[in-house]
C-alpha cells in the first residue's frame, strides 16, 4: 500500500522559514516522479515544483528563489525548504508521486500524479 505522509507544517510570520518533509512507503522511491503542490481555501490546487530525471527541479514562478525541493532516495523522503515566506504562501501543502516511470519530466500537472499525501497546513501571518 502506497503511503505519503507530510510533516513540518505550522504557523510562521512573514519572512520566516519552514521545512516540509514527505515520507514515502510502499513504493520504490527512485522509480517515482515526485512533486509538491498546494491548495489555498477557495482556490484550485497548484504545483509548487516537481523533480525531473537527473534531479532537475521545476518551480512555479511564485516560489522561485525562495523554495527548494530536494529528495533523499535512501530515506524515501522528499523535502520542501521554504524561505522568505509570504502570506500568499498560506495553503495546505501536498506531496505527490507519479509512477512507476522510467523518466520524469518534472510534470506540474496535478492530474498526472496518482498518489497523494494527506497534506500539511502552512499559515503565514503576522
Amino acid at each position: 500500500q502506497v503511503q505519503l505522509v507530510e510533516t513540518g507544517g505550522g504557523s510562521v510570520q512573514p519572512g520566516g522559514s519552514l521545512r516540509l518533509s514527505c515520507s514515502a512507503s510502499g513504493i520504490t522511491f527512485n522509480r517515482y516522479c515526485m512533486g509538491w503542490f498546494r491548495q489555498a481555501p477557495g482556490k484550485e490546487r497548484e504545483a509548487v515544483g516537481a523533480i525531473g530525471s537527473r534531479g532537475i527541479v521545476t518551480y512555479t514562478s511564485a516560489v522561485k528563489g525562495r523554495f527548494t525541493i530536494s529528495q533523499d532516495n535512501a530515506k524515501n523522503s522528499l523535502y520542501l525548504q521554504m524561505n522568505s515566506l509570504k502570506p500568499e504562501d498560506t495553503a495546505m501543502y501536498y506531496c505527490a508521486a507519479r509512477g512507476p516511470r522510467d523518466y520524469c519530466g518534472g510534470s506540474m500537472l496535478a492530474r498526472e500524479y496518482n498518489y497523494w499525501g494527506q497534506g500539511t497546513q502552512v499559515t503565514v501571518s503576522s
